[in-house]
Order: C-alpha cells, then structure tokens, then sequence
C-alpha cells in the first residue's frame, strides 16, 4: 500500500513540475512579440556568395575545351552538377552523358552564368561561358561515361543538322539514363542506369601529401552484359604500365608527369583497361550479385607514385544509405508580414513581404509559384533554390518561409501536382522528394531532361506548365544570337545554331519517359493553361521574326514564324496569334493564367496576360465566333512594383498571386515582388467584351453607359496597321497597301445595345489585318468617366449577328457605309518641340531600356543623356557622330548600326513614329547635355 502511495505522489509532483514549467514557458512568452520583415531594400542588402558553403552541389554548364596539353579539346557540356569533393577538389559530372567532364584542384569555378553574375550585381548582364577555376587534372572527352556491351567512345547522339554545331541532349533512354541525386551532408550520391544495371555512385577525394585523390565508389546491382566505365582520357600518353588492380598512364616523352587509376583493396569482377595509351577504362564482368566497388584517379609526378599506391591500400568504400534522408540543410524559419492594400479600387495588389533577409544572407529573385494547399505555396527563384511559403490568409499578418532545395540551373517554373514539387530549368524537370518529412529536399529526381539543352547561353528553359491529363507542356528559347560566343554558328539574322528543341513547346509525358514536339518556330515562348479544359497558350518575344508581342492558342504542330526554329522541313504556314499587343504596351510578353475562381469579379473564368516590360497585366478575350482564332487585349489597371512574369489562383481565396524579377528591361521599382490581385467588389470600369465584325466594332461593359457620352462620335478613335515579319528587330507600322505608317478609320455612326451597356461602333472597310487599336472616352450612366484602348487582332471578318449581341435598333443597311478617306487624313503638326519629345520617349516607354540621366544600371540600350553630339562606336569596328540623320536612323532602323557592347535588342519605330515625332525626340535629346 505505501508503494502505491508513493508512486502515486511522485507521479503528482512530475505532473505538478511539467504544469509548472509550461505555466513559465507560457508567461515568458506573453509579451513576447515575434520579429517580422516588413519591408525590403535590395539595394542596401549584402548578399554572401552564390555557392554557399556546407552545399554540396550546383548545376551548371562547363567549357572544358581549353584545359591544355594533355586533355581531350572536344569536351563541352551544358549540364552538369559541379560537385566540391572537399581537399580543394571538385568535379564536373554531365548528366547527359553520366562521365565526368573534368576534376581539377584549387579554385572552384568562377561564377559567371547570367543567374551568377546578376546575383549580387541586380543588373550585370555580363555572362560568360562557365569554366574550371584551379588546375585540372582528370577530363574525358564527349562520349558516354558509362556503356553497356563494348566500350563506346564516340558521341552516340544523334548529329546536328549544323555541321559545325555538336549534338546536344542526353544519350538515349536505352543506352543510359540519369536517375537523380541524393544529398547527405557535404556529399552527394548519384543514381543513373546503364542499359538495364541500376548504379549508384558517392564521389570524394583523398589528400595526398595536399595533393587530391580523386575517389568514386560505386553499388552496381547485378547484371547480364558487360559494363564499361570511361574514367579519364589522356591525349600526350607516351607509355602504359599495368599492374594488379593499377594502371599508369606515363606522359610525354620525358614520363614526369602520371595518371594513374586503382581499384580499391579486395575488388573482384573488375578490370583496368587502357587503350590506344589514350583512354582510361573500367570494365565490370556480367554477374547475379550487387557489387562495390572504389576506385581512385590521380595526376602528378612519377616520383610520387609510391604515395598513391599507398593512399590506395588505405582506402575503404563505404557509400550511405541515403534511402531514409539526411539532415536539413536549413532549419530557420523567416517571419514576414504583407501589406493589404486599401480597397480604392476595383483591382488592387496586396505585397507579399519576401524573406530578405535571411540567416543565410541569400539573395530572393521570384520567378514561380504553385499551391500546395490554400495557405500554402512553394517558390523558385532565379538563383535555383526553392522556398516554402506558409500562411497565405486574407490578412497577410505572419507569412513563414522556410527553405526546401538548392542548386537548380537557372529555373524559370515550378508546379505542384498531387503534393509533389516539379521544377523546370536547364537541368531539365527535377521531381523533389523530403525523404525524412523533416521540411528539406534530400532527393533530385531525374523527372526528365529528355528536351535537349544546348550551352548557348539564351536558350533558357523558360516555362513548364501542367496538363489535365497528365504530363507537362515545357518552352525553350531560341538560341539568341547574344551572350559569349560558343560552339554554334549563326542560324539565321539574331539566331545561333543550337539544340533541336530550341524555340519550341514540348509535350512530356505522365511519366517523364517521353517526349514529343508539340508546337515550334518561337523566339522566347512563355505559357499558360486552362488547368480544366486543357487549352494551351503562350506569349513570345518580341524580336527577329516576332514583329510583336503575340497572344497565341498553341495547338498540335502550329508554326509561329520563326524559320530558325522550325525544326520541319518544309516549313509549314505560320499560324496567326489571337492578338498581337504594340510594342508601346507590352515589349516583352511572359506567361497567362486562367481565373478559374469566382472571387475575382468581371475576371471570373477570363484569360489574363502578364507582361515582363510594362509591367502588368492585360485581359484577353477570344472570339469564340470566328472560326480562325482572333482576340484582343486591353490593360487590367492595377499597381506592379516589379516585373510581371507568371501567375497562380490560390484554390482556397480564388485570388491570382503574381511573382517577377529584374533583369532586362522594364518600368519597376523593385528587384522583385510577390503580389496579390484582389477584386475589391467597387466598380468596375474593364471592358467584358470586344470583337470587330463586318462593319464596325463592339464593346461591351458592366455598367449601363452615359447615351450622350456614348453616342459622341468625337470620344471615339480607331486606327490599323500591318506589322513585317522580318530578320530585323521588331517591325514598324505599315499600312494595308505596304506603305509607311497606320491608318485612322472614321467612325460613322454609333449604336447603343438594348441594355445600354454595349455600343457598336459603325467602322467602314473592315478587312483582315494584324492590329487595330480602338481608343474611347466614355461614362456610366452614374457618373464614372474614364478612357481607355483595346488592341485587336483580325484573321477573320465575321457577319455580326445584331439580334444576338442586343442590337435590335440596327439593320445591317445601317452598317458599310461610303465615306470620304480624306475626312479622317491627319491634322496638320504644330512645330516640332521638345516638351513633346519628352512626352513621346516616355509614352512609349523608352525610358525603361534607355537611361536619361548618369545611371544606365539595368538598361539594355546606350543612354541618351549626351548622346546627340558625341561620338559613337558600334560593334563593327566603325564610329559616327551622333548627329540628326544619325538618330533619325537609329529610330526606324535601329539595326543599322549597334553601339558596341550592346546587342541591338530595339525595335523600329518606322512608320509608329511621324517625322514630326522623331523631329521632337531629338530636341529632346539635345536638352540632355552632360
């Protein structure tokens, strides 16, 4: 009986004890508020370096073709993991081709990728083709790093149409195959297949009386064929000397210098082998059982042999079992808060407060986003790491972010699809696994890298998009004819001879197995989906052979117009856009999101664009009554303090959160943002509706219109033209007969619809053509006045079916009517000023690539500030001086002649532009005086 009084007393006082310090916990924390990160200024953080220490990995590419006497000179890669091995070792291991590009020792690699150099320095668009940055020692040339049957040392990929551009890509699925990549700690485990054998292999290095040896363990299950490892090659090899488990490979005719190759201590079913005094090999017997093996692979001196053979008995394999994970790399949490915007508008953006800074002083540039529920969502960022961002509410009071994975290869896109993350760079679509639940990625799935990536540097893999019936829609680039100059020659004008996916959208399947072409001849293709029905659509770049920025629907096999990146011969007609949009609105067109909620009022179930260079975002409707595609545009006002570049619909609030970053050109504030598009439920003053028919034009609104403000011939002006696909920059306005310039079409009559909340604009001579702007000047019935344009795009003249669209007062006689072309001719100019010019640079957004001041940081064009005058040199070697006919040229064909050091990226304002306008600018200019 006094024991079990006495057990039950002691299991009080316990109790007692933990109340008490969890009462204390409690009290300590009352009061205690939680630091949040309300604001950030990017310009005045201190970023640490891109390669972060204690990481085991990034992925890049590697220019290894110039690593000396001695190493193979055909040896480039476009991805590769560039591992730290630890004793001032590293490698560069190709995905493509599973072999090690090269080993070198000292210096890891100078970090020069456009991701790397614009890091730190926002606007540095100054890249370069990445190489090693200490001394090399290991290399093989471009062939398979592993085969299955017989040793294979030559490329085995399929050529490139360009003979003077090497294939690119990985080998084929049935010859090899990489897997993905474990990380543990400060090492990496990598997993690929060879033929039908599963092997995994841990890379490392030894030291050497401060030399490196470099160590690969490998776990090879069983297997029926012979397997051959291709483990370094050796150009000036003068003698081979093999003995037990080691071969030597003696260089020059003086034999100073040795790569050697070892097996570690007790391995069997294994084979050195050398051929032609040239090609280090490792050969594994057929055999029913798992195997490990080690080997090691030095360069030095003859003299130091002895060391490495004894470093060799020493040597143990001993590979982790990563099955289970292993510890996080990062384990704080940063605490942001947002702002709300006031309701003042139908459309406000509320601002996602982003985590800088952070404990790991790391840079944050928004590219993507997906939901992972309704408070929740995973990012990518420019720079390769993927954030976890929890407590998405209305109130935006205690948003959490947390880090998931590092080290992708400049990604442009994230998905979420059944809780699992896909990230699409030019590593390809990585599947990321928390094998241990415990918040951090520890598994780099291989989904797939089957759409090929060439080095050139413009060829960015630029967007993923999930399908309905499973799988993914990916873009990639066109290989630009910018950046450092590598293996492939010019293409066509502004092109370079890159992959055979390059400017094209590709279908990948459920399962990451295969791949096909869906749609080509892009420039640099963005994408958006109808996450319901399946309709795909997409922007380009406006540039050679995109004379605009285009909206398309992308269906099976369509050609957009780029002969570069066709891809088929015969190249096949190009199928039109559902809208173009003017360079003056949107010069750089990114992705599109369906509103597929009904918390976003007159946006409910509409497409919206999003535009990198305004920025912003432009509703697109399509007319569904055509039976080519046509549509048109027109801006959703709202407030963007960065650029705009992909969108997503939170399942849980309905609303569209938008992420963007800063590179090139554009008219922001800010590095980067993560917004929040939010209908208020105040008026608003969108247009639901636009189509042109034979004769004339419809618009459509919510509210019920002011008759006398509507009817008002004078608040109405339209105007067309003609846009040149051509091998220059962007095009210029011209009119339907070819000639220079845009014109203005009258409106006749106009008709307000039964509801009094549409008008039909009576426009005669309505025919096909690329753009035609419609500006209006109107009010609501209440009193709300406000001005606005849309852009429409038509393939199409389609009979309007008057009764449908509410006009029953009208008969088609109404419509069609004469009209004299000489009543709409342009009004004499007044003098040309400079006041003027100033109003037509910044109107047309000039101002975003063209600095008027000192600070040309993050422009992409020269500054004017002290242009007219000065001298210029362009990148052929000659020099003007920058008089009136100088600029007047620069302005309509901006290609003529390129100021050295830039890359021509301006479109020509021929005929956009009137003599008088160009007149203008240039006074301008001369106002701008150092």
């Amino acid at each position: 009986m006094n024991e079990v009084l006495r057990s039950i007393l002691l299991d009080n006082r316990i109790k007692a004890t933990l109340s008490i310090l969890i009462l204390i916990a409690f009290l300590s924390s009352c009061g205690k508020e939680e630091i949040k990160i309300t604001e950030v200024d990017f310009e005045k953080e201190e970023f640490a370096g891109f390669v972060e220490a204690g990481f085991p990995f990034i992925t890049t590419s590697v220019d290894a073709r110039e690593l000396g006497e001695g190493f193979p000179e055909n040896n480039i890669s476009a991805r590769v993991l560039a591992l730290q091995l630890g004793n001032e070792a590293y490698a560069c291991f190709d995905t493509d081709m599973l072999r090690w590009t090269v080993a070198w020792t000292g210096d890891f690699m100078p970090m020069v990728t456009m991701a790397q150099v614009s890091y730190d320095d926002f606007y540095n668009k100054g890249n370069q083709l990445p190489t090693i940055g200490g001394e090399p020692k290991i290399a093989t040339g471009t062939y398979p790093g592993w085969s299955a049957g017989n040793p294979l040392l030559t490329d085995p990929r399929k050529p490139s149409p360009h003979p003077q551009s090497p294939p690119w890509g990985p080998v084929s699925p049935e010859m090899a195959r990489w897997n993905g990549m474990y990380t543990f700690g400060d090492k990496v485990v990598m997993s690929y297949q060879v033929g039908a054998t599963e092997i995994r292999e841990l890379p490392g290095s030894l030291s050497l009386d401060g030399q490196a040896v470099f160590s690969r363990s490998f776990a090879v299950e069983p297997s029926e064929e012979h397997l051959y490892l291709a483990a370094a090659e050796v150009s000036d090899g003068f003698r081979t000397e093999v003995k037990d488990d080691q071969v030597l490979v003696y260089q020059g005719q003086s034999e100073e210098l040795v790569t050697a190759l070892a097996l570690a201590p007790g391995t069997s079913g294994v084979k050195l082998l050398v051929e032609e005094n040239r090609y280090l090999l490792v050969e594994v017997e057929p055999r029913q059982q798992d195997l490990e093996f080690g080997l090691l692979i030095w360069k030095g001196e003859a003299a130091e042999i002895p060391a490495f053979e004894s470093a060799v008995q020493d040597f143990e394999v001993d590979i982790p079992d990563v099955s289970q994970g292993g510890k996080p790399y990062w384990t704080e949490e940063i605490l942001t808060k947002g702002k709300v915007s006031p309701d003042t508008a139908a459309f406000v953006t509320d601002r996602l407060t982003l985590p800088v800074p952070n404990p790991w002083k790391r840079n944050v540039r928004l590219v993507d986003m997906s939901f992972i529920g309704e408070e929740k969502a995973a990012m990518v960022t420019f720079e390769g790491d993927v954030w976890l961002l929890d407590g998405i509410d209305e109130s935006l009071n205690r948003l959490s972010w947390t880090r998931f994975a590092s080290g992708l290869y400049e990604p442009q896109s994230i998905e979420v699809v059944d809780g699992e993350i896909y990230v699409y760079g030019k590593d390809g679509i990585t599947r990321l696994h928390d094998l241990n639940e415990d918040g951090v990625a520890d598994y780099y799935e291989n989904f797939s890298n089957l759409m090929a990536q060439s080095i050139e540097t413009r060829e960015w893999a630029s967007d993923m998009v999930a399908a309905p019936e499973g799988g993914f829609y990916v873009a990639k680039f066109g290989a630009l004819d910018m950046g450092p100059e590598t293996s492939s020659p010019k293409s066509l004008m502004g092109f370079r001879s890159a992959s055979h996916h390059d400017g094209s959208i590709l279908k990948v399947s459920a399962d990451g197995r295969s791949i096909s072409t869906f749609a080509s001849g892009f420039r640099g293709p963005y994408l958006g989906i109808h996450p319901e029905k399946g309709w795909l659509t997409g922007s380009d770049q406006q540039g050679h052979y995109m004379p605009s920025t285009p909206v398309m629907l992308i269906r099976k096999d369509d050609y957009f117009g780029v002969p570069a990146t066709a891809h088929r011969d015969p190249v096949p007609e190009v199928t039109p856009p559902i809208t173009w949009i003017p360079h003056n609105q949107d010069r750089s067109g990114v992705g599109q999101v369906w509103v597929t909620s009904e918390q976003m009022g007159p946006l409910n179930d509409q497409m919206i664009h999003l535009s990198y260079g305004r920025p912003g975002l432009f509703l697109i409707k399509v007319d569904s009554a055509s039976e080519l595609v046509q549509g048109g545009a027109s801006v959703i006002p709202g407030t963007f303090p960065a650029p705009t570049m992909k969108a997503a619909v939170n399942p849980g609030d309905g609303l569209v959160y938008i992420t963007g970053f800063s590179l090139w050109g554009h008219n922001s504030e800010t590095l980067s943002a993560l917004l929040r598009l939010r209908y208020t439920g105040k008026e608003s003053l969108l247009p639901l509706d636009y189509k042109v028919r034979d004769g004339g034009v419809i618009l459509r609104f919510e509210q019920e219109l002011d008759e006398e403000k509507a009817t008002d011939l004078a608040n109405y002006q339209v105007k067309r033209w003609n846009y040149l696909r051509t091998e220059k920059y962007g095009s210029g306005h011209y009119k339907l007969d070819g000639s220079v310039g845009e014109e203005n079409l009258p409106v006749l009559d106009v008709f307000l619809s039964d509801d009094r909340k549409a008008v039909f604009l009576s426009v005669p001579q309505i025919t096909e053509v690329m753009q035609m702007e419609v500006a209006y000047d109107l009010a609501t019935a209440k009193g709300s006045t406000w001005s606005d344009k849309v852009w429409m795009t038509v393939n199409e003249v389609q009979l309007p079916n008057l009764i449908a669209e509410g006009f029953s007062s009208i008969h088609q006689d109404d419509l069609n009517k004469e009209f004299d072309p000489s009543s709409v001719a342009s009004n004499d100019e007044a003098a040309p000023d400079a006041v003027k010019g100033k109003e037509l640079f910044m109107n047309y957004g000039c101002i975003a690539c063209h600095a008027i001041d000192d600070n040309n940081e993050g422009k992409i064009g020269p500054g004017v500030k002290g242009l007219y005058g000065s001298e210029r040199e362009f990148k052929d070697g000659s020099s003007a001086i920058a008089d009136e006919a100088y600029l007047k040229e620069s302005i309509i064909d901006p290609g003529a002649k390129v100021v050295k050091g830039r890359e021509g990226e301006m479109p020509s304002f021929l005929g956009v532009l009137s003599e008088n306008d160009i007149d203008s600018i240039i006074l301008y200019f001369k106002t701008l005086e150092n």
